[in-house]
């Protein structure tokens, strides 16, 4: 419902000798401002005109209290013109007075002016009537009764809603590395090194936070920055990481010394998640030890080979409290014995891996039989320890084992030894080695090397019956001869050999080794030194490389070969690897052009026809540019450079200045030859010797000042020009 304001006229001076109803002769002074305002309004707002357009007039009734009413119309209607006459005749109001009584003011009770009505608010309840749409004067400049401001509560304004406007979104700016959900920062910082990760910690404080946030270390290794990070970052590192920590590997790290009696016991409480634990090289007390291995039951992986302070004391709380356990070092422990170990391997059913290196008590046959009844080791090294004959059988065969009478063999379920480290076992012999034969099917690796016992027969036996070996040391076995060599080509694991080391076994030579390039197509590593291998191997070697193939791609190390102190390996052999190594087939020649005559005879009997023509030959495919593999040689000290220098640009394929390098060398050592031997022409020989030198040490780019052929080996030969010259060639 709308409410329509009544107005009140302003006060008039009274003028005693002017008369009700009659128009004075003198006009009231102009008003201005606020007061030319209200008076404006109070024309309208009583104008005539709305008689004349047949409004009813507020005078033709009364009320109850005997007062007319007098409503408002509104200024916005275009229907009503604005009032021309004069406000301050009372002619223009039917009578009625628009100025209320001044207050203080007193009229006579029978005056005219009493009877006149005052001009009041009227309030339109009917919702038939259609209400005109007000403007309401502001509430500061609404005149009250006598004249004055209103001072009463303002009337409530309608205004009309104004269209809302599209809000206008400020640019907004990428981060984005600030937007970046912390999921994906985290998954950036761990591509970065632990070093890289440090260096970035210095950015900022959230760059800080980050850095050292637990998820970043949930492997702490040290073994690439042990040397360069002080202790007190260490141990922020691992704190840091807290339950994250899974992996903690503090090889070598001797700065961690006095941290672990301080910090250790705060170490201990956050971490209690590890599963792999290396402490190698590191300086710990034995209780700091002790409360790490308490506080860690899931620990899968423990190294703490070379620490003094390992006693059987921690074997005891490994064998209590680490149930999964799967591998253990403890070599070079000086104060762990098989009596500690034989409760881990009790306790710890998960055991696959036991290393313990000179280890005392193996002589025992009551740690071995404990080793039999389990039959869980994947791994067992036993290098340089008191091992005898009789100890290793009850590993083997257990304790008085049933016998086979076909075979004479006892019966008993295979080992499940995959690898097995007898290094310098002194006590071991022929005897107690044959008794792996039959019981370690599924054997790869084999150490043996300097039991100076062992004979040809023992070794054969296991090579016959190791079909998976790809791993055998054999070095220094003085009594090992070119038998065994030619044994293992004949054997079923010589498809699977990749490794084989045979050095210092004096006794063996070309007539095993030439038998085992040929029949292991797999090897990849072959030790060789101080023995009386000649060029033959090296050049049979290269031939079996050189039939790996050829492709497009850089070539890749395929074979390892040392032959220090070889005396029957001379530098021709040497180069003959080199040549190899740099060697590419030839493509084959140009097509050559078919002639193809084609004689036609028809069915009428007349003369046949011939034609020919020319059938090109097919495309051939182009040469491969680089070999699949190459061996890499160590050899005497005074040639190795060389051999490296030569490596290197085969491996990041110039095999051009590889070719070079090889020439150079070749003539540099042909000169030395001949200037070293005795008889006439020796200055000659000299002034060669330093002209080689010359050319050798000269740019590798230039020109090659020598004429000649170039063999298949992509090499150049020469050969002496005097009968005292190069022996070898």
């Amino acid at each position: 419902m709308t409410s329509q304001i009544s107005t009140h006229t302003m006060p008039a001076p009274e003028d005693s000798t002017v008369s009700p109803g009659q128009i004075p002769s003198e006009q009231p002074p102009k008003l201005k401002g606020r007061q030319k305002l209200l008076q404006s309004l109070q024309r309208m707002s009583s104008s005539p005109t709305l008689t004349r357009r047949g409004r009813s007039s507020s005078t033709a009734g009364y009320r109850r209290d005997h007062k007319a009413s007098l409503s408002c119309v509104s200024l916005s209607s275009p229907s009503y013109s604005p009032c021309l006459g004069n406000g301050s005749s009372s002619q223009l109001y039917g009578g009625l007075n628009p100025r209320p009584v001044t207050p203080g003011f007193s009229r006579s009770p029978g005056g005219p002016q009493d009877a006149n009505p005052r001009i009041r608010v009227v309030d339109t309840d009917a919702p038939s009537v259609s209400l005109p749409r007000t403007v309401p004067l502001p509430f500061d400049v609404r005149p009250a009764s006598g004249g004055s401001p209103r001072a009463a509560t303002p009337v409530e304004v309608q205004v009309e809603d104004p269209v809302p406007l599209p809000e206008v979104q400020p640019a907004r700016t990428l981060d984005f590395w600030g937007d970046m959900p912390q999921e994906l920062k985290m998954e950036i910082f761990q591509h970065l090194t632990p070093q890289e990760i440090i260096r970035c910690s210095a950015v900022s404080k959230s760059w800080n936070e980050m850095c050292y946030d637990g998820q970043l270390w949930s492997k702490v290794d040290a073994t690439e920055y042990y040397s360069k990070i002080p202790s007190d970052v260490l141990v922020k590192l691992i704190t840091s990481g807290g339950p994250f920590v899974k992996e903690l590997n503090l090889r070598g790290c001797v700065q961690m010394r006095e941290k672990w009696s301080s910090d250790g016991e705060r170490i201990f409480n956050l971490c209690r998640n590890v599963v792999n634990f290396s402490l190698e090289g590191c300086r710990i007390d034995r209780g700091s030890i002790h409360h790490f291995l308490l506080h860690n039951p899931r620990l899968e992986y423990i190294n703490v080979s070379g620490l003094s302070t390992v006693t059987n004391s921690a074997m005891k709380v490994i064998a209590r409290s680490c149930p999964q356990l799967q591998t253990l070092n403890v070599s070079w422990c000086s104060n762990v014995d098989t009596t500690g170990l034989l409760r881990v391997v009790q306790s710890c059913e998960r055991l696959k891996d036991l290393r313990a290196s000179e280890i005392r008590g193996f002589s025992d046959e009551k740690f071995t039989l404990a080793l039999f009844e389990r039959n869980n080791l994947d791994r067992l090294i036993m290098s340089r320890t008191d091992l005898t004959d009789q100890s290793l059988k009850a590993l083997i065969h257990g304790k008085d084992p049933n016998m086979d009478l076909l075979t004479d063999r006892p019966i008993v379920p295979p080992r499940r030894f995959r690898h097995l480290d007898l290094h310098q076992c002194s006590e071991i012999s022929d005897s107690g080695l044959k008794s792996l034969a039959h019981n370690v099917p599924d054997l790869q690796g084999l150490q043996v090397s300097q039991c100076s016992e062992l004979t040809d027969e023992s070794v054969m036996d296991v090579i016959r019956t190791t079909p998976n070996l790809s791993h055998l040391e054999l070095e220094d076995l003085e009594n090992l001869t070119n038998s065994t060599l030619v044994e293992l080509a004949k054997s079923p694991c010589s498809q699977n050999l990749e490794h084989l080391n045979i050095s210092y076994c004096e006794s063996l030579s070309d007539t095993g080794m030439l038998q085992v390039m040929k029949s292991c197509p797999k090897l990849r590593s072959v030790e060789m030194d101080n023995t009386r291998v000649s060029d033959l191997t090296l050049m049979e070697a290269s031939y079996r490389i050189r039939r790996r193939g050829y492709s497009d791609d850089f070539p890749q190390i395929g074979l390892r070969l040392m032959i220090f102190d070889c005396a029957n390996v001379t530098w021709a052999g040497v180069r003959e690897v080199l040549s190899s190594n740099a060697y590419i087939p030839r493509a084959s020649r140009k097509p050559v052009s078919t002639v193809v005559t084609v004689t036609q005879t028809s069915d009428t009997g007349s003369s046949p026809e011939t034609s020919t023509f020319v059938k090109p030959a097919s495309t051939p495919s182009p040469s491969p540019t680089f070999p699949n593999e190459i061996i890499q040689l160590k050899c005497f000290y005074g040639w190795q450079m060389t051999v490296d220098e030569h490596t290197k640009r085969v491996l990041r394929g110039d095999l051009a200045a590889a070719s070079r390098l090889d020439r150079k060398w070749a003539d540099y050592m042909m000169a030395t030859e001949e200037a070293g031997a005795a008889g006439a022409g020796a200055r000659r020989r000299r002034r060669r010797a330093r002209e080689a030198e010359r050319l050798y040490n000269a740019d590798e780019d230039e020109a090659d000042a020598y004429g000649g052929a170039i063999t298949a080996l992509g090499g150049r030969r020469r050969r002496a020009q005097s009968g005292g010259g190069c022996t070898v060639m």
